[in-house]
């Protein structure tokens, strides 16, 4: 499915979808494509890096979460779909309709769309809120998204406090948003003598 246009993404409050040239990422190690329109939206804060506020320093710190993601953890590219900075800017990472790295079991079936930051207790500014809204609005206008979608945060597919109690507060008071699926660490466990991986409760 064809990818919106750069920087042409007309949202209220004046926020613009930013591409991957303009915060400086660096290629991927390989894309792999699903079909949509995505079923789920699985919203993420990022622990670390901290809120941004200036775009400078928010492509900054989409650089170092793909560093991060890349080159420490041996993805193919940033985990997400999708960054929004505190500058009220939306950042492509790997787009709709890519299989990300951010929600296991849903990485093919959903958009991740991550709030730079940590909203554990504190409530990402109006314009991050209003920025992640009308993306997502803008993803079921032209077509990426089903209009039938079901949003979700991500402590709810994995045992993680990511998006944060503060932000998921926030978005169990969004439209679609889906409280019948929860995680539940007895019934995903692995196999007899398979450890499960080791990663940050972020």
């Amino acid at each position: 499915m064809q990818q919106p246009e750069p920087s042409s993404l007309g949202v209220e409050g004046g926020a613009r979808l930013l591409s991957r040239a303009d915060w400086g990422a660096r290629m991927p190690k390989s894309v792999e494509h699903f079909e949509g329109p995505a079923p789920y939206v699985i919203i993420h804060h990022s622990y670390m890096p901290a809120a941004c506020f200036s775009t400078p320093d928010c492509m900054k710190s989409m650089r170092d979460m793909q560093d991060f993601h890349q080159l420490e953890r041996g993805w193919n590219d940033i985990g997400y779909s999708f960054g929004i900075g505190g500058d009220g800017m939306i950042y492509t990472g790997r787009g709709f309709n890519v299989i990300g790295a951010h929600a296991p079991k849903y990485n093919d079936k959903s958009v991740g769309i991550v709030l730079i930051g940590d909203w554990r207790t504190e409530l990402p500014p109006k314009q991050m809120l209003d920025a992640a809204r009308n993306l997502i609005a803008f993803g079921v206008f032209k077509g990426y998204i089903d209009p039938a979608y079901k949003l979700l945060g991500h402590k709810q597919v994995r045992e993680t406090e990511c998006p944060g109690g503060r932000l998921f507060q926030e978005i169990s008071t969004w439209p679609h948003f889906n409280n019948g699926i929860r995680f539940n660490a007895t019934t995903e466990q692995p196999p007899q003598g398979q450890a499960l991986p080791v990663v940050p409760k972020v």
